[in-house]
Formats: structure tokens, C-alpha cells, sequence
């Protein structure tokens, strides 16, 4: 017979998370027109403008317009150049989803866990800093070209992540009701 107190002691060691995450931090889609794409899922969509970068912040080989609604973060980045990881994801895909990135603690135990675990990898933990603080990133392949990135942001107060700047637009938008992420399909 099993008592209770046994019964939360096994499920207790059969449960711990190996990846626990605090949700999506952003989902980025590589665009032909990233300045249009914002301009339109501002308008349509009721998105607010929080950051960006691109050659005004020293960032030479594409741009990127972070939107935010609720607890929902879209990146809509776009090749600077006519060839490169963007441009030839646009070519082949059309406008997409390039990667899911997930919230996390300790994104250096994430991807250790997931590439121990048989995930391919795609870019080990990296640190990036600026005058806001640090933040930790890495990535794994998940199906077809999309990645999931792990993001650790504890220690970093920006509008974004290093490298990018505040940013408003200059109109007003009208937020539609969308709150947060609840699941992501890939098809």
C-alpha cells in the first residue's frame, strides 16, 4: 500500500521541470518591409512601438521594430542586405516566423538541459551588455527553419535587449484587447 506522503514524494521526483519557463518572451518574424509590417500591425492590430534597431543604432545588416500589446511582443526585423540568413528566409518563406523565444531564468541551464537532451543547437549562451544591464540568450533548431531562443533578462532593464532603443510612433494606437501568447502552432 502506498500512503499519500509517499505518493508527493515520487511525483515530486518525477516532476521536477528540467525547463521551467515564465513564458513567451517575444516572437520574432523576419519581414520584406519591416517599417510597414510595424506600420500595419500598429494600425490593424493596436500594437505599441517600444523599441528598435537598425542603422540609426550602429546596426548595419538589418532593422527590427519591437511592438508590444499586453504581455504579447512581436519583432518584425528585415534584411538590410540582398543576401544573408533574412533575406533568403524572406525569399523562400515569404513574411514568417523565425523564432520563438522563451523566458527563462537561467537561459545557460536551458539550452544545456534541451541540447543534452538531443536538441541540435544554434547559438550557445551568449551575453550581451549595455547601460541598462546583461542579458543572456541562446537558440536550438526546432522544426523546419524556426528556432526557440531562450532569454534570460533578470539582470537588464531595456526597452528591449542590448542594441536596441526606445521608440514611439508618432500616432496614436488603439490596443484591440490582445493580452498574451497562449500556445504557438507549427505547420
Amino acid at each position: 500500500m502506498t500512503t499519500t506522503s509517499s505518493l508527493k514524494d515520487l511525483h515530486k521526483d518525477t516532476a521536477d521541470d528540467f525547463l521551467p519557463l515564465n513564458g513567451t518572451d517575444y516572437i520574432e518574424l523576419y519581414v520584406g518591409n519591416a517599417k510597414q509590417s510595424a506600420h500595419y500591425y500598429q494600425h490593424a492590430f493596436g500594437f505599441e512601438l517600444v523599441a528598435y534597431a537598425g542603422p540609426e543604432t550602429g546596426q548595419r545588416e538589418y532593422a527590427s521594430y519591437v511592438l508590444q500589446q499586453g504581455r504579447i511582443r512581436l519583432v518584425l526585423t528585415t534584411s538590410l542586405l540582398p543576401r544573408g540568413p533574412i533575406a533568403e528566409h524572406v525569399h523562400h518563406h515569404g513574411d514568417g516566423v523565425k523564432v520563438l523565444a522563451l523566458w527563462v531564468d537561467d537561459a545557460t541551464n536551458a539550452y544545456a538541459e534541451t541540447t543534452q537532451r538531443g536538441a541540435v543547437p544554434v547559438s550557445p549562451p551568449k551575453t550581451t551588455v549595455d547601460h541598462f544591464g546583461e542579458a543572456v540568450t541562446a537558440s536550438i533548431k526546432t522544426y523546419g527553419d524556426t528556432i526557440h531562443a531562450f532569454v534570460e533578462r533578470k539582470n537588464y532593464s531595456g526597452p528591449f535587449l542590448p542594441g536596441y532603443v526606445h521608440a514611439r510612433a508618432p500616432f496614436e494606437t488603439t490596443p484591440t484587447g490582445l493580452k498574451y501568447v497562449d500556445h504557438c502552432v507549427g505547420n
